[in-house]
């Protein structure tokens, strides 16, 4: 007997996440958020990320991914995966990473998953904005993550409290921004920022001091009309550097 998907083959979870376009939308709001978690320095803790900030990145993705198009032991097994190298990063390190850390990256996953298809797409009706909330709702579960708000609209709220609670701007966020630019180049790197400022909250902008004027706007009408066209590929590799160029490339997902 064929195994359950974890998420269901019609859940828009799955054209969210089989698209390069938006993902990378996705990996850009939370590339400023996760340098604004107060918890930030776990992920300091082992050096990786600020060596390859794209690569580290890259790798929540992909892991996301792998859950989103498996079946449901396939997807149990690799979030239990990933609870497993965080215990032993917890054990390496002799503390615990505080809980409200896995519930900050679970809550980013949400909110960019939405505003990033709908920046690139169209607005999500609410019974679709409650399907994507209820995916990630139940990877949390899996992890033991307590308290999670069950229902969408509870959990805007509980959102709204993360974001006044949990982030600040450190020296940890200040330098994980300098390995951006690094890592990016000039040209990209303010790419990168003007696509933070069309998907991040108002209060990611006013920590990380965004500049209110925004002029990758305007070209995101044209970026939609290229896409249909099929003309999206060479701007996209415009974005990333060539080693990311086919990491990029597998994002993309057929129905």
């Amino acid at each position: 007997m064929a195994q359950p998907d974890f998420v269901p083959k019609k859940s828009i979870v799955r054209k969210i996440w089989g698209s390069s376009d938006t993902i990378l939308f996705i990996f850009a709001g939370s590339a400023a958020e996760f340098a604004l978690n107060k918890s930030v320095d776990w992920l300091y803790f082992t050096g990786r990320l600020p060596a390859d900030p794209i690569g580290r990145l890259f790798s929540t993705v992909d892991y996301a991914r792998r859950i989103v198009f498996a079946t449901e032991d396939d997807a149990h097994q690799a979030i239990d995966q990933i609870s497993a190298i965080h215990q032993a990063v917890e054990t390496s390190r002799g503390s615990v990473i505080p809980p409200e850390a896995y519930r900050d990256v679970l809550y980013m996953l949400i909110h960019y998953s939405i505003v990033s298809f709908e920046l690139l797409d169209r607005k999500l009706s609410d019974r679709e904005k409650e399907d994507v909330y209820d995916v990630f709702y139940r990877m949390g579960m899996r992890m033991n993550l307590q308290k999670l708000p069950r229902r969408f609209a509870d959990w805007l709220q509980d959102r709204q409290v993360h974001l006044d609670q949990d982030l600040v701007r450190s020296r940890y966020t200040d330098d994980l921004f300098l390995q951006y630019r690094k890592h990016l180049g000039n040209y990209r790197y303010r790419i990168l920022i003007e696509a933070q400022k069309l998907v991040v909250p108002t209060r990611v902008q006013h920590l990380m001091n965004f500049s209110p004027t925004r002029w990758l706007h305007p070209a995101v009408p044209v970026y939609r009309f290229c896409r249909k066209a099929g003309l999206d590929r060479p701007i996209r590799f415009l974005l990333l550097p060539g080693m990311h160029r086919a990491r990029i490339d597998a994002l993309d997902r057929k129905p």
